[in-house]
């Protein structure tokens, strides 16, 4: 009877393990499957234009590229230019603006809500800003079009500088809004999983409540918090819809926050959605962009697991 029960609990534990096996599986085919058919298209893009001009060309003009091929192809057609730093330019001046303002509200607002607030406080503060993450980014678009855009060009027209009503800095502030719940929601369930018993120990040994913040509580939790900064980082380089309504399409080389520009998802959109043939060079140049993307944000996941690696070493070092 004993032998029969072992038997079975041992088969159900087998099946339960193929099944998470199985599950892990699939999404690793997926995105070995996504990162192939991008690699695929772009290397039928990059067959037809120089991979250097792409990577390092300033100016991002395809419009003729479709004449390619056709009868109406004639050699005083200026020929497309596919240069995507004025792209990636803008997606990461967009994403820089949006951490900036993502990045210190939603820090604080988790310190406040799990070291400051009140259970009563923080029961009204937290479900409130969780609502923002439910919010259509449209909406959010439509926000920093209609509000946010004239409010800027308003404000720095009193010290006599012109902004554009639809520009970067009004796309970044909305952006970093939209964030805000993602880096305060996570970052406040990491500070609250550290162990009191540190917090008490730093008490006991003669820190305030701001210093054992800041030397105790934010360094065992900085891997999370770096988890939530990363997955903001993410939101904010994959995002569409607030950048096509505020900040345009243009692919403008400038630091001028104040002007318009655009990011990577809108161009790679706007390529998928016109007329023209999918073997076209514009529609394959879309596959191309999503590749550069694609291992950007690689190389951000890395670097970000090699400090919270660091991390979790100097603590675990320093906790024995």
């Amino acid at each position: 009877m004993i032998n029969s029960s072992a038997k079975r609990r041992d088969l159900i534990e087998s099946l339960i393990k193929s099944v998470l096996i199985f599950a892990a599986f699939i999404s690793v085919l997926t995105t070995f499957g996504i990162l192939f058919s991008i690699i695929f298209e772009s290397v039928h893009f990059f067959q037809r234009e120089s991979i250097l001009d792409f990577l390092f060309g300033t100016e991002w003009n395809p419009d003729t590229a479709f004449l390619s091929g056709t009868a109406r192809g004639a050699e005083d057609v200026a020929s497309a230019q596919f240069g995507a730093v004025p792209i990636f330019a803008g997606t990461f001046y967009i994403t820089f603006i949006a951490m900036a303002v993502a990045v210190p509200i939603g820090l604080f607002s988790a310190i406040y809500m799990s070291e400051y607030a009140s259970t009563k406080v923080r029961n009204i503060i937290k479900p409130t800003l969780e609502v923002l993450a439910g919010i259509p980014t449209v909406v959010y678009g439509f926000f920093a079009a209609i509000t946010v855009a004239p409010f800027l060009v308003d404000l720095f027209a009193t010290f006599g500088m012109e902004a554009s009503y639809r520009s970067a800095l009004g796309a970044g502030v909305v952006m970093g809004i939209m964030i805000i719940p993602i880096i305060s929601s996570l970052s406040d369930d990491v500070i609250n999983s550290v162990p009191h018993n540190m917090r008490n120990g730093a008490l006991a040994l003669g820190m305030n409540k701001a210093e054992t913040i800041k030397f105790v509580v934010l360094p065992s939790a900085m891997p999370g918090i770096i988890a939530a900064v990363l997955l903001g980082v993410s939101r904010a380089l994959g995002e569409t819809m607030i950048v096509v309504m505020a900040a345009s399409l243009r692919p403008n080389l400038t630091m001028n926050p104040l002007e318009d520009m655009t990011t990577v998802t809108v161009k790679i959109v706007e390529a998928l959605v016109g007329d023209q043939e999918f073997d076209s060079s514009l529609t394959l140049s879309a596959f191309a962009l999503g590749l550069v993307l694609f291992v950007v944000t690689l190389i951000i996941n890395i670097v970000s697991i090699v400090t919270i690696r660091r991390y979790h070493k100097k603590y675990k070092i320093s906790n024995l």
